[in-house]
C-alpha cells in the first residue's frame, strides 16, 4: 500500500543541516579529543545562576506541564525592554516564531523578500506556506536594503533582515535601516532577526525595538541560545505591535516553551555579568582570529557576531575535511552559499589557538599536495 501523495511544496523543502556534532566526528575519524566551532554556541556556557536554577527545577517540575503563557518570563522581558507584556511572544527557539510568522502572513500568492546568503529558515517559512521566496544578493557581504526595497511588491508580506547577519556577521546600520523602513509599505511586516545583537558594538547598530515602539510593522526576534548559552533548551522570543503579537499567539503551539527553558531564561536575565563576560571573551577571540588570518594571508569578513568568515580563495571543502581529521569542527561555506569560505565560531582561547594550528597544518599539506 502506498502512502498518500506528498504535496509538491513539501517535497521541495530541504531539511536544515546543522554543524556536525562532536560525537559523529569522533565515530567517523576514531578521535577522542574534538572541539566544535561550527554552530555559533557560547563557549563560556550559561550563567551559573541559570544552571543553579535548572538544578532546583528538575526535581520539582518534570511531571507537570509548563506554564503555557510563560507569564513570569514574559513579565520579566517586558520590564527589561520597556514594552507591554502583550507585545511579547515566546517560542521554541526563535526558529518557531519564524515558522509562525509564515503561518500568519504567508500563503499562495504572497511573497517573502530577504538577502542571500542568510539564515535558511526564512526560505523554509516561505516554502512551507507556498509563498514566493525572493532572495536579493548581499552587497559586500551586507544586506543591500535599497535592492531589497526595489523588490517589494503589493504581494510582499514578510521581509527578513538578520542583523547581525548569519552567516556573514555583518550589520545594517541605523541610517540605512531607517531609510529602508520609510520605503516599506504597510502591507509588509519587517522582521529584524537580532539573534546576535548582544555582540554588536558598532555605535550605529540600530536597536530594532525603537521601531516597534514607534508603532511600525516590525517584529524583533531575539534568543537565549547565543550569548546566554541556552541553545540546548530552545527558547527565543519576539517583540512586536500588540496586534501582530496576538496573531502569533493564535498559531503558537500549546506548551511550546518547556519549564526548564523558562526557568533558565529567567535566571539568565538576572545575571548581567553573563553578557559582559561573554562580550569581552568574544572580542578577545575575534581580535586573535583577525590577527592570525592576516598572518596566514586569508581575507576575512569583519564580524559583529560570535563567528568569523575566512576566505580560503579556493573551494573550502578540502580544508573543512582536513580540519575534521584533526578534530576541529567548523562550518563549510558551501552549505551556506559561500563555497570558498570557512565560518568559525569564536571559541575559548585554547580552542582558537588549536583551530589556527590545525588550519595552518591543513594549508601546508594542501600546498604540498598531500
Amino acid at each position: 500500500m502506498q502512502p498518500p501523495a506528498i504535496p509538491d511544496h513539501i517535497r521541495r523543502l530541504r531539511p536544515y543541516v546543522p554543524g556536525k556534532p562532536i560525537e559523529e566526528v569522533q565515530r567517523e575519524f576514531g578521535l577522542t579529543d574534538v572541539i566544535k566551532l561550527a554552530s555559533n554556541e557560547n563557549p563560556l556556557g550559561p550563567s551559573p545562576r541559570a544552571t543553579a536554577a535548572l538544578a532546583a527545577a528538575v526535581s520539582d517540575n518534570l511531571g507537570l506541564y509548563p506554564d503555557g503563557a510563560c507569564f513570569t518570563l514574559t513579565q520579566a522581558l517586558a520590564r527589561r525592554w520597556e514594552v507591554e507584556p502583550e507585545q511579547i511572544v515566546l517560542g521554541n527557539g526563535s526558529d518557531e516564531i519564524i515558522a509562525n510568522l509564515g503561518l500568519v502572513y504567508l500563503g499562495p500568492g504572497a511573497q517573502t523578500v530577504t538577502g542571500a546568503p542568510t539564515f535558511v529558515q526564512y526560505k523554509a517559512a516561505a516554502g512551507l506556506n507556498q509563498a514566493e521566496f525572493i532572495a536579493v544578493p548581499l552587497h559586500e557581504h551586507r544586506f543591500d536594503l535599497d535592492a531589497i526595497a526595489d523588490r517589494i511588491t503589493p504581494c510582499t508580506r514578510l521581509v527578513f533582515i538578520a542583523n547581525p547577519n548569519n552567516p556573514t556577521g555583518t550589520i545594517v546600520r541605523r541610517p540605512a535601516l531607517e531609510r529602508f523602513l520609510d520605503r516599506c509599505p504597510e502591507t509588509a511586516v519587517v522582521v529584524l532577526d537580532e539573534a546576535y545583537f548582544e555582540y554588536a558594538d558598532d555605535p550605529d547598530y540600530p536597536d530594532g525595538l525603537d521601531y516597534v515602539r514607534q508603532g511600525r510593522n516590525v517584529v524583533v526576534l531575539r534568543t537565549f541560545s547565543k550569548i546566554y548559552a541556552l541553545a540546548a533548551l530552545r527558547i527565543g522570543y519576539g517583540i512586536a505591535r500588540p496586534e501582530i503579537a496576538a496573531a502569533l499567539q493564535q498559531v503558537r503551539q500549546p506548551f511550546n516553551v518547556n519549564t526548564l527553558a523558562q526557568v533558565a531564561a529567567l535566571a539568565s536575565l538576572e545575571d548581567p555579568d553573563q553578557v559582559v563576560r561573554s562580550r569581552r571573551a568574544n572580542a578577545e577571540g575575534r581580535d586573535y582570529l583577525y590577527g592570525e588570518f592576516a598572518r596566514l594571508g586569508l581575507p576575512y569578513v569583519e564580524t559583529h557576531a560570535n563567528f568569523v568568515l575566512a576566505d580560503m580563495g579556493t573551494p573550502a571543502r578540502p580544508y573543512f575535511e582536513g580540519l575534521l581529521r584533526r578534530g576541529v569542527i567548523v562550518r563549510c561555506g558551501d552549505a551556506l552559499g559561500l563555497p570558498t569560505y570557512l565560518r568559525v565560531t569564536i571559541g575559548r582561547p585554547g580552542d582558537n589557538v588549536r583551530f589556527i594550528a590545525a588550519l595552518e597544518q591543513v594549508i601546508h599539506d594542501s600546498a604540498s599536495g598531500r
